[in-house]
């Protein structure tokens, strides 16, 4: 089932009506939500029920198995299985075509012809995400960071929400169990704040990213059209996989706080940061956390020296690209990504030796700002370029038209698309950046949020096409 689909609004709509009937019994609310979730997942394979069920009732298990084992040898096997049960599930139904197909591709080189087999199997939508929540509590309670629930209803109901079951954002245990535990409290400013939400990301992935995808399709299929034609496709892919992800974690967000609940910010104006590192700070945040705290500082972060920093960074980046798709541009992504990070931590380290009496830091002037800003949106662009590609063919194709300035007939009708679909995103993220503040026009008065609203809702209505794009983090 869709966010930007009639079925979701009408299952949206009645579940609401429900949800405040059973608002005042914290059993039948849960409930109410576990029933709504598997029918919401169920809408594309009841099949894929299977799985969340697995993965639910695994790591309830090694939750509960953890509490009443304190040697750390059992210990460490309960971890163990969860990890393995999870990776297993995610591996099998995402790697084993691709690591198959790579190693018969490397023993050909070799000259050996050995065929191995290939599964015809559907990836399940949000597998991903869910595997990643499910381990992540696991780890927590091994860590002694997180009590394990003996409330299974409450577990199944966090496993599954229904607002961020599908692209998260992926919560941690300590924030979004709890409020399975608490009453439900609802006024207007969180209805407010839910319903700025929907609108903005329904805004975002309809009007915005449904819109710049014919201008990314022209420059990434076919032959590449030369640098101009390959620049503003890149651009428009930037613009669409963030209007499209962030689009849908909005409307998570907003429809979790219409239902009571608070879920982490997993975007924050990414394209306005000055290096890398502040991207990674901004970009998919709750993936980038739940890598640097259960998967970077578990290898040792950065207190093993320059060089032990690197590799875990290469490592940590490298499974962040495997963890988005089954292919080696993901790989090179994610390896061009912990390239950029090393390098800004070094140059950050060579510029700023530790003292015993720092001085106060100066801030940058405008100029450094700008530079500093370009450079990291260039490198994060290119790195998309590198997403978006679809075989390593295509990625030196494109890398080698960047030097022929041949412009394509149509890049003047795709700039005027672009340009006209992304200046209301880019006008209102530098409000947004300049106030400090996501939620900026909840300050609006009434009457002007109230138009701001409106304008929303007439462009959603107007460009809500009847195919109903996916959101493109479904296939990851």
């Amino acid at each position: 089932m869709l966010f930007n689909s009639h079925v979701f609004l009408l299952f949206f709509a009645a579940f609401l009506l429900l949800y405040w009937l059973a608002r005042a019994n914290l059993r039948t609310r849960n409930a109410l939500i576990v029933a709504a979730s598997y029918v919401f997942y169920g809408w594309w394979d009841a099949r894929f029920l299977a799985l969340i069920l697995l993965s639910t009732a695994l790591d309830y298990g090694v939750g509960l198995a953890l509490a009443r084992t304190p040697q750390p040898g059992p210990r460490k096997r309960w971890l163990a299985l969860s990890l393995v049960g999870n990776l297993g599930i995610l591996g099998f139904f995402k790697y084993f075509n691709f690591f198959a197909g790579s190693a018969e591709a490397a023993l050909a080189r070799l000259g050996l012809s050995v065929p191995l087999p290939a599964l015809n199997v559907v990836l399940p939508v949000g597998i991903s995400f869910y595997t990643f929540q499910t381990m992540g509590y696991a780890i927590d309670v091994y860590r002694g960071a997180l009590p394990p629930t003996r409330n299974l209803l409450n577990f199944m109901a966090y496993v599954a929400f229904f607002p961020q079951l599908v692209a998260g954002p992926i919560e941690r245990g300590r924030d979004l169990l709890p409020q399975f535990e608490r009453p439900l409290h609802l006024g207007r400013a969180r209805l407010d704040e839910g319903l700025w939400l929907m609108l903005w990301g329904m805004f975002k992935k309809v009007v915005v990213a449904d819109n710049l995808a014919p201008v990314v399709d022209l420059a990434y299929q076919g032959d590449p059209g030369g640098a101009p034609a390959v620049i503003l496709g890149t651009l428009a892919f930037a613009l669409q996989i963030y209007g499209d992800f962030s689009g849908y974690s909005d409307i998570a967000r907003g429809a979790a706080a219409m239902l009571g609940f608070d879920l982490m910010v997993n975007f924050n104006l990414p394209y306005t940061a000055t290096n890398l590192r502040e991207f990674w700070q901004r970009w998919h945040i709750s993936l980038s956390t739940w890598l640097r705290d259960y998967l970077y500082i578990s290898l040792g972060g950065n207190r093993r020296g320059p060089g032990r920093t690197c590799v875990n960074l290469v490592i940590t980046m490298l499974l962040g690209g495997l963890w988005h798709g089954a292919a080696w541009n993901f790989v090179l992504w994610g390896l061009w990504h912990s390239a950029g990070l090393a390098a800004h931590r070094a140059f950050r380290n060579r510029r700023l030796p530790p003292r015993a009496n720092p001085k106060p830091a100066r801030p940058p002037r405008v100029a450094t700002r700008v530079a500093s800003w370009a450079a990291t949106f260039g490198f994060v662009l290119y790195g998309w370029l590198l997403f978006r590609a679809r075989s390593l063919d295509q990625i030196a194709a494109l890398t080698r038209s960047l030097g022929d300035w041949t412009a394509p007939p149509w890049l003047g009708s795709a700039l005027v698309n672009v340009t006209a679909f992304a200046l209301p995103l880019v006008l209102m993220e530098l409000w947004q950046h300049r106030q400090g503040s996501l939620l900026a026009p909840l300050r609006l008065p009434r009457w002007r949020r109230a138009v701001l609203q409106a304008a929303l809702l007439l462009a959603i209505v107007m460009f809500w096409t009847k195919d109903q794009p996916p959101f493109l983090y479904f296939q990851f």
